[in-house]
């Protein structure tokens, strides 16, 4: 793929664009990790809808950004993606102003569903800023964006815990006041952005959706992504379920330590990740972050028998986590030219409907039998390998091994 900056691959803080793009995805994680975790308990609090109906609201949010993603896409290459995110940014505040003066459910409901369109509007158009900015594969960059959600993963609960307690619409300010200074700091830095996403000439034109639907190596990064993030979802929806099992009313404490503990992995260890992809074959790291996850799940089982499985079992799905789950967008941007940047990153949002369906099957097979959960998961994972190594192929004929 062909970019518009030059800096050289690891020193993306010495280039402003870059900084400020990272610097947007960090905001955008700590925002979104103070709020959409404490949802199900606010709607919990203001009404009497039952549970799988909250979940439903909640889930719903990431569904319509996934489905929605392609059009988010599509807009983003027609009308360039500063526009999308100023846009997307502006939609935000306002849904989460209005959220702080009410607690009528007819409305809040509504207001948090209409999260999903802000999210459609921000997530491809960021994507492809980032991939503009980025030289070389990108993979660090994207593996940058990928240690600012698990920043916002330790900080924002934090955050957002603090001001639940409070009162329960202080949840909303944060991101509110958040969202407001990002979008002051990025339309003054707007022009700067509008030349990095020049029109260029491609032959399918701008915003071609129906090229994106025609990409065979698009497509299978889907597919691969898909079983990644269906697999990826069972962390923090089905494991603390299985955890509750096993240690009944301290699975809150054990959880709460899992997760800090997975989110500082991560960190950590994107660091070798990307050095070690720079010299070895996309489907050696493919088959590593498979294997993580494989391991991990029987590990996490073995809890029956001690906690220190447990957080072996942590370890070895952070190491699946950090290799996996930045893996589709650096492909992606290998893959595709600048002119559909936005419709490709915006149709691989699909891969996100794992997160909605992955705690549904996963919570069917865990109330059947916690052996049948971790067993079945670990072998569904393995089909991500194939397909992600067939994209690899596709992109580096003679890098894959």
């Amino acid at each position: 793929m062909t970019t518009t900056a030059s800096p050289a691959t690891g020193s993306w803080l010495r280039d402003p664009v870059l900084r400020l793009l990272v610097a947007g995805a960090l905001l955008n994680s700590i925002a979104f990790f103070a709020t959409l975790p404490f949802l199900t308990l606010y709607l919990s609090d203001i009404s009497t809808l039952s549970h799988a109906a909250i979940g439903a609201v909640v889930g719903a949010v990431a569904l319509i950004a996934a489905v929605g993603g392609l059009l988010g896409g599509v807009l983003t290459d027609r009308w360039g993606a500063v526009h999308l995110i100023r846009s997307g940014l502006a939609l935000y505040i306002g849904l989460y102003l209005l959220l702080t003066t009410t607690e009528r459910v007819g409305l809040v409901i509504p207001l948090i569903l209409l999260l999903g369109v802000g999210r459609l509007l921000v997530e491809p158009s960021m994507k492809k800023l980032l991939s503009l900015a980025a030289s070389g594969t990108g993979s660090a960059v994207f593996r940058i964006r990928y240690v600012t959600l698990c920043l916002g993963a330790i900080v924002g609960p934090l955050v957002g815990a603090g001001l639940y307690t409070f009162a329960r619409q202080a949840l909303f300010v944060l991101p509110a006041v958040v969202f407001t200074g990002y979008l002051v700091f990025f339309s003054v830095q707007a022009s700067r952005l509008r030349r990095l996403d020049a029109p260029t000439d491609a032959a399918d034109g701008p915003g071609s959706w129906s090229a994106a639907l025609r990409d065979r190596t698009l497509l299978l990064v889907l597919a691969g992504g898909f079983v990644v993030f269906f697999v990826f979802s069972q962390f923090e929806s089905i494991l603390p379920l299985f955890v509750k099992e096993q240690r009944g009313a301290a699975a809150v404490g054990w959880f709460s330590v899992l997760l800090a503990a997975n989110a500082a992995l991560g960190i950590l260890l994107q660091f070798p990740v990307e050095r070690l992809s720079r010299r070895w074959s996309p489907s050696t790291m493919a088959a590593i972050g498979v294997c993580g996850f494989a391991v991990a799940l029987p590990l996490f089982g073995l809890l029956t028998v001690s906690p220190l499985f447990l957080f072996a079992g942590v370890v070895a799905w952070t190491v699946g986590e950090a290799v996996l789950v930045p893996l589709p967008d650096v492909l992606i941007h290998e893959h595709v030219p600048p002119a559909r940047a936005g419709a490709s990153f915006g149709l691989a949002e699909l891969r996100y409907v794992g997160f909605f369906l992955g705690p549904v099957v996963g919570g069917a097979l865990l109330s059947h039998s916690s052996v049948l959960w971790f067993g079945v998961l670990a072998v569904v994972v393995l089909a991500a390998w194939p397909l992600l190594v067939a994209a690899s192929r596709r992109i580096h004929p003679g890098k894959v091994s």
